[in-house]
């Protein structure tokens, strides 16, 4: 699903499938912040990587180091 959201004073659209949104407000509330915020923080530290992309990533990476954690 595209979604607008404010970067840096710019508006952008982002496409991100629900699942990959509502995870993201999981973690966001799970590190005490908002979406919002953590997605400027994902947009800080990608590099040169689509935006989309990058979310997913982080999504992915953090959930996968709280398995890691878990089954350890």
């Amino acid at each position: 699903m595209k979604r607008s959201i404010t970067i840096a004073g710019h508006r952008t659209s982002v496409s991100v499938e629900d699942d990959f949104w509502a995870a993201l407000g999981e973690i966001a509330a799970a590190r005490g912040m908002s979406s919002a915020a953590l997605i400027v923080a994902i947009d800080q530290a990608r590099g040169g990587a689509n935006l989309s992309s990058a979310i997913r990533s982080y999504v992915l990476s953090w959930y996968r180091e709280r398995t890691k954690h878990t089954a350890d």
